[in-house]
C-alpha cells in the first residue's frame, strides 16, 4: 500500500540516466488484461530504452496480478532500479521520461485518498476504520456497556414517564453517554496512532452529533462530513459512502483555498498567482501550500548550480549566474521542491472555475 514513505523514497531518487514513469488505468470495465497490455505497448512504442521496456513488459506478463484499478511503475535499468505500485483508485494513462520519477499524480492521490478515519457509531458500539488510497487498512470494533431498555407501554403516561420510570430512563441515557465518551477516547487514540488526516462519521443524526461533540477539538476540526448508515454495513458500502463524502468536502476545500490565494495575492499579503511569481517564491522556500490545476505542465529552465526554476528564455541564473538547463516540466520540479521544504501541494480539479485563478498559485509562509 502506497504511503508517504514510498513517496519520499521516489522523491529522493535521481539518476544520470532516463527514468521511465508509467501510469496505467486497469479498471475491469475498461477492458481485459490483453487490452491493457496492448495499450501499454502503444504507450511505450516511442521510448528508446529497450532494456526498460523489456523489464516493464516482463513485469506485466509474469508478476502483476491485475487486481485493483490502476498500476504505476518506474524503471531505470542502467541503475538496476525498478518500482511498482497497484492502486484501488483509477489513474489517467501517461508515460513520462526524466532523470527522476514522475510523482505529481501520486501527490494528488495521497492528497485526495490518503488517511481516512471512518467511525460508525450508535448508543452501544462503534466500528473504526482506517481507509487509505481506496483500501481498508485496519478495522477495530468497540462494544460498550449493554443498555437494558424497559418494556414500552406499561408505565405511567405522566410527564417524564414514557413506558417506564424516570429513573430507568436516566439509566439508559447515562449508559449511552458513558459508551459514547469511551468510544470518543478510543477513537482519538486510533486517529492519532494512524496519522488520520480526515474524519467521517456514520450513523443516525443524533448519535453522530453527540459523538462529534465529545471528540477533542483537534479531531473535531478534521471531521469533513457525516452520513447515515447501518452499523452492519459492508466494507464496500462504507468505503463508497465515505469517499463520496470526502470528495465533496475536498471540492469545497479546494474552492476555499483558491479563493484565499486569489484574495491574498490581490492584497499583496501571503499569496502569489502565476507561474513565475510562484516559482520565485518556491526558490526562496516561502511556499506553505502550492495549488496547481490538474494536468498543468509547463516546460522551462533550471539552474544547474542553485536549482532556480523559470519559464523565461534566459540562459543565466539571476541568483548565482549559473548555467540554465532545459526541463520538460517545471511544475513537476516545483512539486518536489515544495514537498522537500515541508510545504503541501493541492491539485485543483479541472472543472473548478474560480475567477482570478488560472493554472498555479501559492499561499506563503511570510
Amino acid at each position: 500500500m502506497f504511503t508517504n514513505h514510498d513517496l519520499n523514497e521516489l522523491l529522493s531518487f535521481k539518476a544520470d540516466q532516463p527514468v521511465i514513469s508509467v501510469y496505467l488505468n486497469t479498471e475491469p470495465s475498461q477492458g481485459s488484461t490483453e487490452v491493457f497490455k496492448l495499450k501499454l505497448r502503444g504507450m511505450l512504442k516511442d521510448i528508446d530504452s529497450h532494456n526498460d521496456i523489456d523489464v516493464i513488459m516482463r513485469y506485466f506478463d509474469h508478476e502483476h496480478n491485475w487486481s485493483g484499478n490502476s498500476v504505476v511503475v518506474f524503471s531505470c535499468q542502467p541503475m538496476n532500479w525498478f518500482k511498482s505500485f497497484s492502486f484501488a483508485i483509477p489513474v489517467y494513462n501517461r508515460v513520462r521520461i526524466g532523470n527522476r520519477p514522475h510523482v505529481k499524480p501520486l501527490v494528488d492521490l495521497l492528497d485526495s485518498y490518503g488517511g481516512y478515519g471512518v467511525v460508525l457509531i450508535d448508543k452501544q458500539s462503534a466500528r473504526l476504520f482506517n481507509f487509505h488510497m481506496g483500501e481498508l487498512r485496519e478495522e477495530t470494533d468497540i462494544l460498550g456497556e449493554t443498555i437494558r431498555r424497559t418494556k414500552r407501554g406499561g408505565g405511567s403516561q405522566a410527564l417524564g414517564r414514557r413506558g417506564g420510570t424516570a429513573g430507568q430512563t436516566d439509566y439508559v441515557d447515562e449508559v449511552a453517554d458513558r459508551n459514547m465518551r469511551d468510544v470518543a477516547d478510543m477513537a482519538s487514540q486510533f486517529f492519532r496512532e494512524r496519522e488520520i488526516r480526515r474524519i467521517i462519521i456514520g450513523g443516525s443524526e443524533d448519535n453522530v452529533a453527540q459523538f462529534r461533540s465529545l471528540l477533542p477539538k483537534t479531531w473535531q476540526s478534521l471531521v469533513v462530513g457525516t452520513f447515515p448508515i447501518s452499523m452492519t454495513a459492508s466494507h464496500n458500502d462504507i468505503l463508497e459512502k465515505a469517499i463520496k463524502v470526502g470528495q465533496a468536502a475536498e471540492i469545497q476545500q479546494e474552492i476555499q483555498l483558491v479563493k484565499k490565494v486569489v484574495t491574498s495575492a490581490s492584497k499583496g499579503k501571503a499569496g502569489v498567482l502565476g507561474l513565475d511569481d510562484t516559482l520565485h517564491a518556491i526558490k526562496e522556500k516561502r511556499v506553505q501550500l502550492l495549488l496547481i490545476r490538474e494536468g498543468y505542465r509547463e516546460p522551462g529552465k533550471r539552474c544547474q548550480s542553485c536549482g532556480y526554476l523559470t519559464s523565461s528564455s534566459m540562459d543565466t541564473c539571476p541568483y548565482c549566474d549559473g548555467k540554465l538547463e532545459e526541463v520538460a516540466d517545471t511544475i513537476e520540479v516545483a512539486v518536489r521542491n515544495v514537498i522537500r521544504s515541508a510545504g503541501d501541494v493541492e491539485i485543483i480539479r479541472r472543472d473548478q472555475d474560480i475567477t482570478g485563478f488560472n493554472q498555479i498559485g501559492a499561499l506563503l509562509r511570510y
